[in-house]
């Protein structure tokens, strides 16, 4: 094999596992490196713990005075865990997260210094807006952008600097980052949610969505990985033959971690106890080298941060494990890819889960409500939902037998259906008494408390219900959760204040009590958003069709997706509920859109470099053996040498045909690559990289891949997918 090939599987072979020894109970030094409630009675006054609690739980503002005394107690106790820098850490439109580390330390004249962290430097900084996608909110001449504290996100120390979650705004005050308008949507639900919840209990002051991640991932030897330049710059494979023995087995999954990967995996947790994040699941995922890990649900912001936060910390403690993480949606062919399933919920501050269902007929129909109104969301707004989980590597994997489709569609299980049909053919407009008394006893009293074990579970199903709570499958696992977070929570929100305008009305005509008009405005929901309900299999043609017959949109290819982000209804609904206004909805588009076509370009150049550089001068190289094989066979056996050289010369003209796809199907790319350059629009430029060089990628690979299996081993410069993935 190739001499850096060679030296990467021997590198690799050489590991062990680290060492990772675990010197208390994990609940001890669970948040131990955060600034919670435990250190801020510790370091604040009490004037500055209620100022901050009261903006956690009110979303009241703190006074620039206060915020003087939260700093200084914020500073001490950094310092006391051995903080040399603060930093605002903020999630800019990059899909990354961003920090820029300042000292506490200065000086005061005489020679003398002193930590200083005061209030202002706490609250605000000024990063430069230019240098972050901005979809043309800002000039490059227009530099000014404000990060300002987010105090519903705890600070936290990572290494020896102290992190201050914040958001990001322009000067102008337009979102730049993934978490103001998370915040915004949560806050509209919040306020939606609240006064539905009044209709059944009126303690109920605040709506809380919960958020719960599964984050999929795989671990390579970092030898190995870096002996492939597509894996390097693109974070995937983009050529490889698929390997004798894949996944075919099912031998990996929930199988025993291995036992490099169980070190790191503990090192991670470790980590993650110290940060606050609370990582519960651990297990090898279906492909070989994948695995997963999953938190205990949190608020949906914290849990949003928590994500970003991990993913980070995944990568740095890797190197210490001579691994890489690869958590692209598809970075080997032939075998799963990687999602990060956002299980959602919704909960009340008197501790009631609004997606759960209840002990009693009225908790029932509290559940029914939040459920009906969650699917009729999803029938409105799905192809809004598909744009939220848009890529270029999401679109590898959604639909790929191992994903949910590109077609969103809600899963609830035959109990649930049954309940609703049942409540659908309930005909009268007005329940009578005796019609409660049958609804009590027939439907509404039939739900169980729990239903986690009532049902199946459909993998191919983008959007489940899965006893108390919905879980979006589509997610990608290099997602920031904040975007598909964002859009659930809005629409959900905007259905649920449509919801009480429609039952306000039936109660103010004084023809219905409370309760009828709820139930009344739920049946024309249920009969309303059928078409989104499916159980079958995702995967089949037959759905395909089904789904466009429903009117269900296809959206397969993101710039398709996308499209839909600043489509009139959009950009009226987050203006509505003042989660983004449009301003900020076009920049989005621009952004996103604009990324997929930089992915896709970086891809084609990776690619074109790894054909022509790497694979046809190996396969010259291989060809001209074979040629010296068959010239020294016609010199000893003359006329005879056609016959017994038959298999070499049938492979040298293989060798040949493929060496030539290759080199013009380059051409053709690169020349496609080119003509997309040019177009100033970014949506025809999107759209070309989308049709016009994307689909070469796989002729390209096919030939490449070809060639991998007829050349000899030891020739083959890149090192092969059974190499990547069965390395433990």
């Amino acid at each position: 094999m190739s001499t850096l090939r060679f030296h990467a599987v021997k590198e690799s072979l050489k590991r062990v596992p680290l060492k990772v020894e675990e010197t208390k109970r994990r609940s001890e030094v669970f948040g131990e490196n955060v600034f919670n409630e435990t250190a801020m009675r510790q370091y604040l006054t009490k004037g500055a713990l209620a100022s901050i609690m009261a903006a956690v739980g009110k979303g009241t503002k703190i006074d620039r005075f206060i915020a003087d005394h939260i700093s200084t107690g914020m500073k001490e106790w950094a310092i006391s865990k051995g903080a040399t820098h603060y930093t605002h850490w903020f999630q800019p439109l990059t899909g990354a997260t961003a920090e820029k580390h300042d000292a506490f330390f200065e000086t005061i004249g005489g020679g003398l210094a002193i930590e200083k962290f005061e209030g202002n430097q706490l609250v605000q900084q000024e990063p430069d807006a230019s240098s972050f996608p901005h979809g043309g909110i800002r000039n490059t001449f227009e530099a000014r952008g404000y990060t300002a504290w987010d105090p519903t996100s705890p600070a936290f120390i990572y290494g020896t600097t102290l992190c201050i979650p914040t958001v990001f705004v322009s000067y102008t005050g337009e979102a730049l980052d993934y978490k103001t308008p998370l915040l915004r949507a949560l806050h509209a639900v919040d306020n939606a949610a609240v006064a539905i919840c009044k209709y059944f209990d009126k303690n109920v002051k605040k709506v809380s969505a919960s958020l719960g991640w599964e984050q999929e991932y795989f671990l390579i030897d970092k030898a190995l990985a870096t002996s492939r330049p597509d894996i390097v710059l693109t974070g995937r494979t983009l050529l490889g033959h698929s390997p004798a023995k894949g996944q075919q087995l099912d031998d990996h999954y929930f199988g025993t971690i291995p036992a490099r990967a169980m070190a790191y995996m503990r090192d991670i947790e470790n980590e993650c106890m110290l940060l606050g994040i609370p990582v519960k699941t651990r297990h090898n995922e279906v492909a070989p080298n994948q695995f997963e890990l999953a938190p205990i649900y949190e608020e949906a912001n914290l849990a949003v941060d928590h994500n970003s936060l991990l993913m980070d910390v995944m990568q740095k403690i890797a190197k210490r494990h001579n691994f890489t993480v690869l958590m692209h949606e598809k970075p080997f062919a032939g075998v799963n890819g990687s999602g990060k399933h956002n299980n959602w919920s919704l909960s009340t501050d008197t501790g009631v889960n609004l997606l759960s269902p209840g002990k009693t007929p009225m908790s029932n129909l509290q559940f029914l409500t939040f459920f009906i109104n969650t699917i009729k969301a999803v029938q409105t707004h799905e192809e809004l939902l598909r744009a939220a989980i848009a890529s270029a590597s999401n679109d590898h994997r959604l639909g790929a037998n191992e994903a949910p489709p590109a077609i969103i569609s809600v899963f609830i299980g035959e109990q649930l259906t049954k309940v609703l049909e049942e409540l659908e053919s309930v005909t009268k407009g007005k329940l009578s008494p005796q019609e409660k008394t049958d609804l009590k006893l027939n439907v509404v009293g039939k739900i169980p408390e729990v239903i986690l074990d009532n049902t199946d579970r459909n993998r191919t199903s983008p959007f489940a219900f899965t006893g108390n709570k919905f879980e979006f499958r589509a997610v990608g696992s290099t997602a920031n959760c904040a975007n598909p977070m964002t859009v659930l929570n809005t629409i959900v929100a905007k259905q649920l204040i449509d919801f009480k305008v429609e039952v306000d009305a039936l109660i103010d005509k004084k023809t219905m009590k409370k309760d009828d008009a709820i139930f009344n405005v739920l049946r024309e929901y249920i009969k309303t958003s059928k078409e989104i309900l499916f159980e079958g299999n995702g995967y089949s043609e037959a759905w395909e069709k089904e789904a466009k017959k429903r009117g269900l949109s296809n959206n397969k290819t993101t710039p398709e997706a996308l499209k839909v982000k600043v489509s009139k209804s959009s950009i009226e609904l987050f203006e509505r509920l003042g989660v983004m206004n449009k301003v900020e909805s076009e920049a989005r588009y621009e952004i996103e859109m604009e990324e997929y076509s930089l992915h896709t370009q970086i891809e084609s150049r990776v690619l074109g470099d790894i054909a022509r550089n790497h694979v046809v001068p190996t396969a010259v190289r291989y060809q001209n053996i074979l040629i010296e094989n068959v010239t020294g066979l016609k010199t000893i056996y003359g006329d005879k040498f056609k016959r017994l050289a038959k298999e070499q010369l049938a492979l040298i003209e293989e060798i040949s045909e493929h060496i030539e796809a290759i080199n013009s199907l380059v051409t053709k790319m690169t020349e496609a690559r080119k003509s997309c350059n040019k177009s100033i629009d970014i949506e025809k430029k999107a759209e070309g990289y989308c049709t016009k060089v994307k689909p070469l990628f796989e002729d390209i690979r096919y030939h490449c891949d070809k060639l991998e299996i007829m050349i000899d081993d030891e020739l083959w410069p890149l090192t092969k997918y059974r190499e990547l993935l069965f390395t433990k």
